[in-house]
């Protein structure tokens, strides 16, 4: 695996390569037992466009721990496309580093960064994909119902963005059963679903614009915050279109007794999950966030293990 770009573009052999050297080193570093140091004597950029909480840490703390260092550089020391074009800062980090870790706002500048330095990428999210998160959902899930999630179902309640867009791709590549529940307006773009059919002959996504009725078979209900970073103009107008779509225990009512909820973080509370949910007994959200270090470590101890 030479980048993570997107779910999509991944294969299904990597996705299972990945989950299953998470938990292998999960489980070393639970019992106090060495894991590789395959980034001894080397350093990763991180490349920050937007504010990050558990992007940042996990991915310091994973490169840590698996012997590297990091440099981390916010959009105003880069200014990608900006003050330098993004193929020159490509190819300067080239020469210097060992592997980048960007969080964008625009997918191209994750396309140019791997075409022109010469390193292995990871997307630490983009307005197309947000992989790394999905890999830790997924892990979350597994927790919860085992490693072997074929059948299950996950409603994603929510804005069709770059989250939702992650998650369906994982889900046919593992045959868990998708349901999107947006409102008329914010759903998933047909031609995404489109390309993931081609990718995942075996997708099972449905569309419920109902919630209520969406919930009915999950096993999984996740939502994610109705306004994104730079979607900030459209924050009321947002809020309205959502109404009806929050996670509450009225929702969760009409799911099975089993269904756990799912959170990316940062969450408004009260606006598109309630406090009862998030911190109430259904609620994985936090192990989730935790499950982004194991994520991450697995992953880069696969890309630059060799």
């Amino acid at each position: 695996m030479r980048h993570m770009l997107s779910i999509a573009e991944s294969s299904a052999e990597d996705v299972r390569q990945v989950l299953d050297r998470s938990y292998e080193l999960r489980q070393a570093m639970k019992a106090g037992q060495p894991i590789p140091q395959v980034m001894a004597g080397k350093t990763a950029i991180l490349i920050f466009e937007k504010p990050s909480l558990r992007t940042k840490v996990s991915f310091e703390q994973a490169v840590f721990e698996l012997g590297g260092r990091t440099i981390t550089l916010s959009a105003g020391e880069v200014g990608l496309g900006k003050r330098e074009a993004t193929p020159d800062v490509a190819r300067v980090l080239g020469g210097m580093v060992h592997l980048i870790i960007a969080r964008v706002f625009e997918h191209s500048k994750l396309v140019q960064l791997a075409e022109y330095s010469g390193l292995p990428v990871v997307n630490a999210l983009s307005d197309y994909s947000h992989p790394c998160q999905a890999l830790a959902d997924i892990m979350t899930m597994m927790d919860e119902f085992g490693r072997d999630l074929a059948g299950r179902t996950l409603v994603y309640v929510g804005d069709g963005n770059n989250v939702a867009r992650s998650l369906v791709a994982i889900c046919g590549k593992l045959g868990i059963r998708m349901v999107l529940s947006s409102p008329p307006g914010f759903e998933l773009d047909a031609g995404f679903l489109e390309s993931t059919r081609l990718r995942s002959p075996e997708l099972n996504v449905t569309r419920i614009t109902d919630p209520r009725q969406a919930v009915k078979e999950a096993d999984a209900i996740y939502t994610d915050t109705w306004v994104s970073m730079g979607q900030e103009a459209e924050k009321e107008q947002r809020r309205q279109a959502f109404t009806g779509y929050q996670i509450n225990d009225e929702l969760l009512d009409e799911a099975p007794a089993r269904a756990i909820v799912l959170h990316c973080l940062p969450a408004y509370r009260n606006v598109e999950i309630t406090s009862e949910v998030l911190d109430g007994p259904h609620s994985r959200v936090f192990p989730q966030a935790h499950n982004r270090l194991h994520v991450q470590r697995g992953l880069l101890s696969l890309m630059m293990g060799k």
